[in-house]
């Protein structure tokens, strides 16, 4: 008798809630894993983590280190210091740049510098010959001359009824005497400076406080006031009359 396919035996059908690949499951479950080497004390040796050097993207310099490279010139006349009115520039940076170094020079004064003297703003000042940085700075010496107005950093001189444009150490000690002469001859800016307070009309309620503290002076006024309340109060108050005199009027 040939069988209907109801009559096929269970084996051929699958368990119910079961699949083949839940079958298989178990059997990979249950091979060895894979290890590593050991180390010494019989533990899974790690494996090394990337190094400083591994890392990218953290430094200018070496990969993996935070620090800059170390600038190696070409020019075998370059100079790392380069003297300037009387101020030491980094010979490393742009011309533009380093020439901001000195005091009274701004960027768009070193620009103009460049400019005038025919130089590359861009270059290193180290690269400069030693003629192109006695050319910058005769034309830093001379900006009064070739400059507006209001371009200049001390445009009235009294004395000598000119309007140099000072540099450097220069700067600096004119401003002390300026401030000097204004103290001795009592202005109202110089009495400002003296007292260490605003001199351009700024606002003294809320900031450039000297001295005590205003609530500090008020609680002492308050009770230096309450306390001669006191004494006039006692001393206005008249004397009751002396009991024994009051019987003899009697």
């Amino acid at each position: 008798m040939s069988r209907t396919p109801k009559d096929a035996p269970d084996e051929e059908k699958p368990a119910a809630g079961k699949t083949p690949d839940a079958e298989a499951a178990p059997a990979e479950k249950g091979g060895k894993k894979e290890r590593g080497p050991r180390g010494k004390d019989g533990k899974e040796a790690k494996e090394p983590k990337e190094g400083k050097e591994g890392k990218e993207g953290k430094g200018k310099g070496r990969p993996g280190t935070g620090k800059a490279a170390k600038f190696v010139p070409t020019n075998p006349n370059f100079r790392y210091i380069v003297r300037v009115a009387n101020t030491d520039l980094d010979g490393t940076r742009s011309t533009a740049l380093a020439l901001t170094s000195v005091r009274g020079v701004g960027l768009r004064l070193s620009e103009t510098a460049c400019r005038l003297a025919h130089v590359d703003s861009h270059e290193m000042i180290g690269n400069l010959p030693e003629p192109t940085v006695e050319g910058l700075e005769t034309t830093l010496g001379a900006l009064s001359s070739q400059l507006p107005p209001w371009m200049i950093n001390h445009p009235h001189e009294p004395v000598l009824g000119e309007s140099p444009h000072l540099l450097g150490p220069d700067l600096e000690t004119r401003r002390r005497d300026d401030v000097n002469v204004m103290k001795m001859i009592r202005s109202y800016r110089g009495v400002r400076h003296e007292r260490g307070q605003k001199v351009r009309g700024q606002r003294t309620r809320s900031n450039g406080r000297t001295g005590m503290a205003a609530g500090v002076l008020k609680k002492a006024a308050k009770e230096a006031a309450a306390a001669a309340g006191k004494e006039t109060t006692t001393a206005a108050a008249p004397a009751a009359p002396a009991p024994a005199a009051a019987e003899k009027k009697a």
